[in-house]
């Protein structure tokens, strides 16, 4: 095929922006489009607490113990490929779980599902590298990126409020299935392909088994305490995934060609901007509680619960976009602080939250709390793409979503684990005339025995299951906001030499590589989509390396 020229090229990428949006959200999407049906699983289902724990996260579990598997492979069999083979997989397995028959069955499926995901997700960051060679759209893209990765939480609760309105709980499981298939039509007219260089030799296969041994072990190990306490196969279970997590590490620096190049992190940039991912993530973890809330406590239906829960959604997405602008003039470092700072204001605002104060106080501060994480997701993101070397971009998105998904599965397994334990402690005394072995398991099965419970032993259940509830809710914001302080320092020490974008200051930083300041900050004020297109086109034309390898 013939060459593409400048003004081609840059219309290819931004139709590829477009095109890579739509796994995007649609994983995002999967991540929360399930907080509505919680109560619905926890009825049609039998599900307790713990399985809807398990239902909801270990699908980002395994999507975050297999993203640097899949990244490496994206390196070898080309990052389009791997993308194409994802999409079609999500694809059949969102069928099969959207008609499971029991919990069980369903966790597997979203288990499954998490091995599908992790094959797209390093591909779509991996191929913004292909498709945006310019430092300014490059940093444009990635802010897209994470605006549509946080429209797709948002949009999640919604549709799911909307398709549970008419429709059963797996409806909205369905919905990926067409999207995947127009991305499997749309992708290879779309989207180039690229590879990270020569690798000979195959993927180490114990280091694979290792990755998922460190991860779920541990996982299950924390859950185990917070339900029964500090049992002898809870603490096997994190010692088994610790040791597991040491063998991986040492076992990446002594491979030749490991499935983690561990030298990445040799980088300080690159190091703390993945450790900041990660703290974000287990941050925002009491966030699925808030929706429990609004239907269980407050009474909420799910549509109206979906819609609830846009306005923080959209705060974050105005935090992340608006964060690489700020970056122009004030170091990322100092931008992530004082978003931590918000945030920690939001989640103190979450912790005074009663069973009957209303929802105003509780949205309020997960409102002020969402606009303050923004900055450290979106500059966490670029940070980690752009201070790695172009040939380790797989390996490189794979960090950054391993860090940022497997930080959310684990504070959702961590604050609801807290949230669980908290509820189930106030259970401890019988509540007379009701089923309370039902009642213990999760806030949704108390308060349907309390509404077929006539009298006083109903409200006396519904009362009590409400403050239970919302006691574990405070908690878990508390969790959150010292997570929060634990970030902000940990950000304004480690990128306290990262300049910000307008000091104009270039160089190379511990690791070796080139500054990652300069492609992290935002696009000047022409960035809108037809600048995009005509300045990358000119600017790609420096390099069109990229755009040829699928041609």
């Amino acid at each position: 095929m013939a060459e593409l020229t400048p003004s081609e090229h840059g219309k290819r990428a931004v139709f590829g922006l477009v095109i890579l949006a739509l796994p995007t959200l649609m994983m995002a999407m999967d991540l929360s489009i399930l907080y509505v049906a919680v109560p619905a699983l926890s009825v049609d289902l039998g599900a307790n607490s713990t399985e809807q724990l398990w239902a909801l996260d270990i699908y980002g579990f395994v999507v975050a113990a297999l993203l640097i598997t899949m990244g490496n492979l994206g390196d070898r069999i080309g990052r389009r490929r791997l993308l194409l083979i994802g999409a079609g997989a999500f694809a059949v397995v969102s069928a099969v779980a959207a008609y499971s028959p029991s919990i069980e069955v369903l966790i597997a499926a979203r288990g499954v599902l998490g091995i599908a995901g992790a094959t797209l997700m390093p591909s779509t960051l991996a191929l913004l590298n292909s498709l945006f060679t310019d430092k300014r759209h490059h940093a444009m893209a990635i802010g897209a990126y994470m605006s549509c990765f946080m429209g797709g939480i948002a949009l999640g609760p919604v549709v799911g409020g909307v398709l549970l309105e008419h429709f059963w709980w797996g409806s909205t499981l369905l919905l990926p299935v067409p999207v995947m298939v127009l991305l499997v039509v749309a992708a290879p007219f779309l989207l180039p392909e690229a590879r990270g260089g020569e690798i000979r030799g195959r993927i180490d296969l114990l280091s694979v088994v290792l990755s998922l041994v460190a991860i779920l072990p541990f996982v299950y190990g924390v859950k185990e305490i917070a339900k029964n306490g500090l049992t002898v196969i809870a603490v096997l279970a994190l010692v088994v995934g610790v040791l597991a997590g040491v063998i991986f590490v040492r076992r990446q620096s002594r491979l030749a060609e490991p499935l983690l190049d561990v030298s990445l992190f040799r980088n300080r940039v690159f190091a703390s901007a993945a450790t900041l991912m990660l703290l974000m993530g287990i941050m925002s973890g009491y966030a699925f509680l808030v929706a429990l809330y609004l239907q269980s406590v407050a009474g909420y239906s799910p549509l109206s619960t979906g819609l609830w829960l846009i306005a923080p959604t959209f705060a974050g997405m105005v935090g992340s976009m608006l964060a690489p602008a700020f970056t122009r003039r004030i170091p990322p470092g100092k931008v992530i602080v004082a978003g931590m700072i918000i945030s920690v204001l939001g989640l103190v605002a979450v912790t005074q939250v009663g069973p009957e104060s209303g929802v105003a106080l509780l949205m309020s501060g997960f409102v002020v709390a969402s606009l303050g994480s923004g900055p450290a997701g979106a500059l966490g993101a670029g940070l980690i793409m752009t201070s790695a070397p172009p040939e380790k971009a797989g390996s490189a998105a794979a960090v950054s979503e391993t860090s940022g998904d497997f930080g959310v599965s684990l504070g959702i397994a961590l604050t609801g684990s807290i949230a669980a334990a908290i509820y189930r402690s106030a259970f401890s005394d019988p509540v007379p005339g009701v089923d309370a072995a039902t009642a213990r398991e999760s806030v949704a099965g108390a308060m349907s025995v309390a509404q077929g419970t006539p009298g006083p032993a109903g409200e006396e259940l519904a009362r009590k299951a409400a403050e239970a509830f919302t006691d574990g809710l405070n908690v878990a914001a508390a969790f959150g906001g010292v997570v929060a302080l634990v970030l902000a320092v940990v950000a304004g020490i480690s990128l306290r030499h990262v300049p910000a974008h307008g000091d104009g200051k270039d160089g190379a930083d511990d690791g070796g590589t080139a500054s990652p300041t300069d492609t992290d900050a935002s696009t000047d004020d022409r960035g809108t989509v037809r600048d995009l297109v005509d300045e990358q086109g000119i600017d790609g034309a420096e390099d069109t390396e990229h755009s040829r390898t699928s041609r």
